[in-house]
């Protein structure tokens, strides 16, 4: 990997950059290291955001200085990780990660890093600024403020690419996704998230590597199936992620359902759960991950469903028997906290129960603490030719209506309910559409 570029520096009157745009807190480490003698940068996200005129989530610091040197110069300061430490400083409830400058080691030490597959396993090599920005992903990521002088100092082309809206791998892009293949999914966030288009030899090698991301743990593509789903640019996101072949890796028993759809089911039912997401996020409402869980995996439940009922299992036994059987498959490619799956199970338990609309059944399902949930998830499932828009509508009134209301909609033949009838709904909505085999 290269360890010199051509250096390009940005003065203060060729970009948009102002210290009042910057967090207190990160300009307090900013100047403190520079009074210390180290060289301190902003680096990464926040100065591709600062760039658009964009408030960055977080700040993030570079500097010559190593952990245990930042750790004495700030007393609230403490040393996270283990393929590659890094100083968090903490101020209340803000964080500056502040990073030293990692450097490439010589030939013996880079093939140590790497695993088989070509995977980068450990990164504590320290080095200079112009070795630390090949170890960035993008070369929008990997542009440099010094507090010295205000300046944005660029080594890869980064602004340009800025300017041009370009997504670009920094080095060879086959290379850098076997290094981290969850750089795929960054580079489908980051293209998203900021409207930009990936360069060609990315897509290229994303469309030929999408497979490596089955050696990523689970637990970290979860964390990252949460970035890509829960920030308000979800409908874009599981567009894209299906043009790569990448989300087939993160679900694929949805990619699945989702090859013999029909009628546009169920891709409706996932593109609307999304939307409502999307909606939730940018009205500022709180958006919570187990429902949209329950989404993706809703159709593998109900194509094991019906397997299990045209066997003659129960219907409490075939959704509970699927529920833990799509949950197990998934837990092996995205580890969910137990919390979460708890969850899922519930809204989807509670789906068949919402067809007992006489006697005391209504007022017992209407107090579960999932309740919300599961009706929500009712009123999606009508929306888009799931289930009865007659059903949702009733379950509608009747949670708005008093107990007098209440009492009358749950008398005996006032809604001419059948037993069978979500099962029905069920057999009906399988006919609109090949039925998928799990396998």
């Amino acid at each position: 990997m290269p360890t010199k570029a051509k250096i390009r520096l940005y003065e203060r009157s060729e970009h948009c950059i102002s210290r009042s745009q910057i967090s207190d807190n990160a300009l307090k480490v900013l100047y403190k290291l520079k009074k210390e003698g180290y060289d301190a940068y902003l680096v990464g996200g926040c100065v591709r955001d600062l760039l658009l005129g964009r408030e960055p989530k977080d700040f993030d610091v570079a500097t010559n200085a190593d952990p245990d040197e930042v750790r004495k110069i700030f007393r609230n300061c403490r040393l996270i990780g283990r393929r590659f430490r890094l100083a968090h400083v903490h101020f209340g409830k803000e964080v500056i990660e502040v990073a030293t400058f990692r450097g490439n080691g010589d030939v013996q030490d880079e093939k140590q890093m790497l695993n088989k597959e070509g995977r980068l396993l450990r990164d504590n090599v320290y080095g200079t600024i112009e070795e630390d920005v090949w170890r960035r992903d993008f070369t929008v990521n990997a542009l440099y403020y010094n507090i010295k002088d205000y300046s944005v100092v660029d080594y890869v082309g980064g602004m340009e690419d800025h300017k041009a809206g370009t997504i670009r791998l920094i080095g060879d892009p086959e290379t850098r996704f076997r290094e981290d293949p969850v750089r795929m999914l960054r580079a489908v966030r980051f293209a998203v998230k900021l409207g930009f288009n990936m360069h060609p030899d990315c897509q290229a090698a994303i469309h030929a590597n999408a497979p490596l991301l089955d050696s990523i743990p689970p637990a970290r593509l979860y964390d990252e199936v949460l970035k890509l789903f829960m920030v308000g640019y979800a409908v874009q996101t599981f567009e894209m992620l299906r043009h790569y072949g990448l989300f087939q890796v993160l679900f694929p028993a949805t990619e699945r359902s989702l090859a013999v759809e029909q009628d546009g089911f169920p891709k409706l039912f996932l593109i609307k759960a999304l939307q409502n997401s999307d909606n939730r996020i940018t009205e500022g409402k709180t958006v919570t991950a187990y429902f949209l869980l329950s989404a993706f995996l809703w159709e593998p439940v109900q194509t094991l469903v019906r397997n299990l009922l045209s066997q003659g299992v129960p219907e409490f036994m075939a959704y509970q028997d699927a529920a833990n059987e799509v949950v197990s498959r998934q837990l092996k490619l995205t580890a969910m906290p137990r919390f979460i799956t708890t969850a899922m199970r519930e809204v989807w338990s509670l789906q068949p129960k919402f067809n007992a609309r006489v006697g005391s059944k209504p007022n017992r399902l209407l107090s579960h603490p999932r309740f919300r949930a599961a009706y929500d998830f009712l009123l999606l499932r009508a929306e888009t030719g799931g289930a009865d828009p007659e059903l949702a509508e009733w379950w509608t009134k009747y949670q708005n209506a008093n107990e007098n209301e209440q009492r009358k909609m749950t008398q005996p033949g006032r809604n001419n309910q059948k037993k069978s009838g979500f099962k029905r709904n069920l057999r009906r909505s399988s006919q609109n559409r090949p039925k998928a085999t799990e396998s």
